[in-house]
């Protein structure tokens, strides 16, 4: 087998031949495809909402288990923490899974999460039920990631995994400031429980509208744990888990930030939340056509993009038209999530599973990362606008492991090609 790593700009590499092959025909139809789309979307919806609507309901968990924003902000680093290791651990237990079996498992899982969620007594069970709760997350995405690219016409896979992943932008737009404005009017337990019940939602859809497509021919744990061994697939989990922190860092200190500092009215907050989801879908859209258009410059060219606007958060939080517009470009930074995914497809090989799952891992380990680092900014007296330039400072550390990838992938095309055993 040739050694060398895949084109730098290919965004068109065909998913594996065994995924593919095991695709009922009638899954191919326009119809079929759309409403297998709906329902991975709807699961998409239900995860989105509930890692997200926790950002804007700090202020009130903070107050009901007694403990500092900064302090509940664990709450957030923990559910990543879930999504982190719960991906590769379940993706690699469940290689020889039917992908619909799974898709349900793994969003019952999460359902019951939620609920459990809403019921927890103190800060510790918190976390904890949160970490469970994120368990499913990344493997749930990289499934479904999995299922619309195989389903999709050629040449569209980036757009494929885009529609899936409008579901997680959409909740932003529309769950979470639902969510959001439950949580104010009856506490911020009841944005649990609302999640819980899209997720049951899903799970019929799934049950209902997902073909029973078999797991890959010869797949297997130690399959999976292949993609491991690639230095590629590294290079683009560190792209993610670094360089898309900087919008976890702004984020999940959104509401403090635009009441304290931009003098925003309470009752403005479900508003901006939903600016911020309008970026998102805007992004995922856009990201998932450049992507399929030129991969590697649209993955470069967003890292850069999103150092901008974040360094303009530390100016743009001050007033509250400019901190509105400003919180609707972070959003659109999710971009890079279609590019970084098609990415990881085309340098796993055969280890599809675990590479998808995983870039979701990253995303989470990013959700960690900056959250726990505008945490740091903020309790060492630094101020709530001092978010701004950590992100920055995240995006060009992504920026920097993107370019160490290309300066490998390079080197590596130049050493002559091997074989492997």
């Amino acid at each position: 087998m040739n050694a060398s790593p895949p084109a730098l700009d290919s965004a068109d590499t065909d998913i594996s031949a065994s995924s593919s092959s095991s695709t009922p025909a009638s899954a191919t139809s326009p119809p079929n495809f759309l409403r297998a789309v709906l329902a991975l979307g709807v699961g998409g919806f239900a995860i989105g909402t509930g890692e997200f609507v926790i950002m804007g309901l700090l202020p009130e968990v903070a107050k009901d288990i007694d403990v500092s924003i900064p302090q509940a902000g664990h709450v957030i680093s923990a559910y990543a923490l879930g999504v982190v290791i719960g991906a590769p651990v379940l993706a690699v237990l469940a290689a020889g899974w039917g992908r619909r079996a799974l898709l349900i498992a793994l969003m019952a899982v999460f359902a019951a999460g939620n609920f459990a969620s809403a019921l927890a007594p103190g800060y510790m069970s918190l976390n904890l039920l949160r970490f469970a709760t994120g368990l499913p997350h990344g493997t749930y995405f990289g499934v479904a990631a999995l299922v619309a690219a195989t389903l999709a016409p050629p040449g569209r896979r980036a757009r494929a995994v885009g529609l899936v992943m409008l579901g997680l932008t959409g909740a932003t737009l529309v769950g979470v400031p639902i969510a959001a404005w439950l949580g104010q009017l009856f506490g911020w337990r009841a944005a649990f429980v609302f999640v819980g019940v899209i997720a049951l939602v899903a799970v019929v859809l799934l049950r209902r509208d997902i073909p029973d497509i078999a797991a890959p021919a010869g797949a297997s744990p130690w399959r999976e744990l292949g993609a491991l061994k690639r230095k590629q697939v590294w290079f683009t989990l560190g792209i993610g888990a670094i360089g898309f922190g900087g919008m976890f860092a702004v984020f999940s200190y959104i509401k403090p930030t635009l009441t304290e500092v931009a003098g925003l009215p309470l009752g403005g907050v479900p508003f901006v939340l939903a600016l911020f989801g309008l970026g998102m879908v805007m992004g995922n859209l856009v990201g998932s056509r450049l992507a399929d258009k030129s991969l590697m410059r649209t993955i470069g060219g967003l890292l850069v993009y999103a150092a901008l606007v974040l360094a303009m958060f530390t100016f743009a939080a001050h007033n509250v038209y400019t901190a509105a517009f400003n919180v609707f470009l972070i959003g659109t930074t999710v971009a890079i999530g279609p590019a970084l995914q098609i990415r990881l497809m085309d340098v796993a090989g055969d280890a599809q599973t675990l590479a998808a799952a995983l870039n979701h891992s990253a995303f989470n380990m990013a959700n960690a990362l900056g959250a726990w680092l505008g945490g740091v900014a903020i309790a060492a007296g630094l101020g709530w606008t001092s978010t701004g330039w950590v992100g920055a400072l995240l995006a060009l550390a992504g920026m920097g492991v993107f370019g160490w990838a290309i300066a490998s992938a390079r080197a590596e095309a130049r050493q002559p090609s091997t074989v492997a055993c």
